[in-house]
């Protein structure tokens, strides 16, 4: 089944339904109904890669919130913070600190720009 998501005058997803399977009608059929722009969206994509081993689309599943980029083709997150960078592949936000992979909880704490370990 196919996805669709509704975007607002700047680009931003207002929702995201199923739909029709046809990508390029599915589109022009809810401009068409609504008069806004919609973009379809993969529910099996996710930072650049096609969680079943399929061709990956739009880099990320829309999620209400994301951006379309059209230069990009790609539907990015909200940032979480304003020290992350965006990873041009995935399309996901990273922190500017790679967090450790010692299996513990952290939190990134954005005004020391570290993550701290949480309980």
């Amino acid at each position: 089944m196919a996805h669709f998501a509704e975007l607002d005058e700047n680009h931003i997803v207002l929702r995201v339904i199923p739909g029709v399977n046809e990508p390029l009608d599915g589109e022009a059929i809810y401009h068409q109904e609504t008069g806004r722009v919609w973009k379809r969206t993969s529910y099996n994509t996710h930072a650049g890669q096609h969680l079943l081993g399929g061709t990956p689309f739009r880099k990320n599943y829309a999620g209400i919130g994301y951006i379309y980029d059209a230069q990009r083709d790609a539907f990015i997150p909200p940032r979480p913070f304003p020290s992350w960078i965006l990873n041009e592949d995935s399309c996901q936000w990273q922190a500017p600190v790679a967090m450790n992979s010692d299996g513990k909880n952290y939190q990134w704490d954005e005004i020391s720009l570290v993550w701290i370990e949480i309980a």
